[in-house]
């Protein structure tokens, strides 16, 4: 009986943060042992916003940083796949397939789109963005993963790999599982200046590997209630970005209740609340580190998973794709121009 496959991954544009951690990393820890799993280094979805000379030359050393940041995260490199988009040409023939079977309307409903686009500064949207949702079908269906996990925001696009999935086995016959989305127990984790999402683009991130100092420095920072002046004045809980995170990391659940209480009563300041965030946040992210630690010392490995994933999954598209091919009649055409063209020759080349 063979085990379901998952597909997860990232884009290679910097180290990963909390916020990716409560979006996907965590579903994929605890995921991975269940699914023979490929994470995808999506450096082709990466050209949507960022496609410079300097950009790209930096994808190598970004990669490695990611791959580093999810086995500290605490997934096993035994069981799990990691490969370089870009370095399997045959995802862009299957994205070239899948393109046909989904209409640019149903592409302009999906809300991640613009909001990326204006993330990037882009005035207009460009194609290669506009089509992300369809490479990243292709990023899924051609491992024929069967589950994906992702935050809220990636949801609607894997929401349309599952119609292009079953647009293609009405058309062609039964090649590609519908696959099934895992979503995050958690929305997505509000950024440290308390005005969007955790986003690298926006520099309000607090990363895996940032060490102690950082961390403190950050969460210093953070944006909590604007209304409250001093630390006697009775403040809101809901919608303060710290009390938000020490809902997701801190698990001592009676000092969070302890500190709402007296927040909201005006008897703790905003200092102790986050020095208690403080360290409620170093007792997530040392093993986190210590584990970094650990593969950094190891030389080579990242660079080893990867190259010896990628290698692995080409191999599994190449045999996806033959498929395809075969089920679309793509093959047999080929074939048939082939043939006559045989018979031709030998008709030219018969003595007379």
């Amino acid at each position: 009986m063979s085990v379901p496959r998952m597909l997860t991954g990232d884009r290679p544009t910097g180290r990963l943060h909390l916020g990716h951690y409560v979006g996907s990393i965590a579903n994929r820890v605890r995921l991975h042992q269940r699914y023979e799993s490929f994470f995808i280094i999506a450096d082709l979805h990466m050209l949507t916003t960022r496609n410079r000379r300097e950009d790209i030359d930096q994808v190598s050393g970004n990669a490695r940083e990611m791959v580093t940041d999810i086995l500290a995260a605490g997934v096993d490199p035994d069981r799990a796949t990691f490969y370089l988009q870009s370095a399997i040409p045959e995802v862009g023939d299957l994205n070239t397939l899948l393109q046909n079977l989904v209409t640019v309307p149903r592409l302009e409903r999906v809300p991640s789109l613009k909001d990326m686009a204006r993330d990037a500064g882009k005035e207009e949207m460009p194609y290669g963005l506009l089509g992300y949702p369809v490479l990243q079908a292709a990023d899924i269906l051609c491992v024929k993963g069967e589950v994906v996990p992702v935050g809220r925001d990636n949801a609607a696009h894997v929401e349309v790999t599952r119609e292009i999935a079953r647009r293609f086995n009405h058309l062609y016959g039964p090649v590609f599982p519908v696959p099934e989305l895992i979503q995050a127990d958690t929305p997505s984790l509000v950024g440290t200046d308390g005005a969007a999402k955790m986003s690298k683009s926006r520099g309000n991130t607090i990363a895996l590997s940032d060490d102690p100092a950082t961390v403190r420095r950050k969460v210093r920072g953070m944006y909590t209630d604007p209304n409250r002046v001093r630390a006697d004045v009775p403040g809101s809980v809901e919608g303060n970005p710290v009390f938000a995170y020490h809902e997701v990391f801190n698990s001592d659940r009676d000092e969070i209740a302890d500190l709402a209480r007296r927040y909201r009563a005006g008897q703790v300041g905003d200092v102790e609340v986050k020095e208690r965030l403080v360290v409620a946040l170093e007792r997530f992210l040392a093993p986190i580190r210590e584990r970094r630690a650990e593969i950094e010392a190891d030389r080579g490995l990242v660079d080893r998973l990867i190259v010896e994933g990628t290698e692995r999954t080409r191999q599994v598209v190449r045999h996806t794709l033959v498929e395809v091919r075969r089920a679309m009649g793509l093959t047999g055409a080929y074939q048939q121009v082939r043939r006559r063209a045989e018979r031709s020759r030998r008709r030219t080349d018969a003595p007379a």
